[in-house]
């Protein structure tokens, strides 16, 4: 019998990062990761994808983060799909919310990442 793996949409522009976090992810069989590098194509991607958590970067050349999750909340079909935002604008010690929502400082470990995704899905 297969688990259900969950699926997590990855929105940031930097495509090195992204891949480097979709291979920790999915080498513990327990994920279904894409990855979107413009953060305007980010509600089109979470629509199609249907993810069960999307992390999302704030800080992109063509979409503020926070505009694409106001976009992802509007949405019927995604309004309840957890977001936590990336950053590196906020250090470690700041860790916690950003407009009411739970981000994750960058740099940041694979660890750290699934620790994270594993609190928001157990909600």
């Amino acid at each position: 019998m297969t688990m259900d793996k969950k699926r997590i949409l990855l929105i940031d522009d930097e495509p090195s990062f992204t891949r480097m976090l979709r291979l920790n992810l999915e080498r513990t069989g327990t994920y279904e990761v894409r990855e979107e590098n413009r953060g305007a194509q980010g509600l089109a991607a979470a629509r199609e994808f249907k993810p069960d958590l999307i992390l999302l970067d704030v800080i992109m050349p063509d979409a503020d983060g926070g505009t694409v999750a106001a976009q992802i909340k509007a949405d019927q079909s995604l309004k309840n799909t957890p977001v936590v935002f990336l950053t590196a604008v906020v250090t470690k010690k700041e860790e916690g919310v950003i407009g009411g929502r739970p981000f994750i400082a960058k740099p940041v470990s694979a660890n750290e990442v699934i620790g994270c995704i594993e609190k928001h899905l157990a909600r």
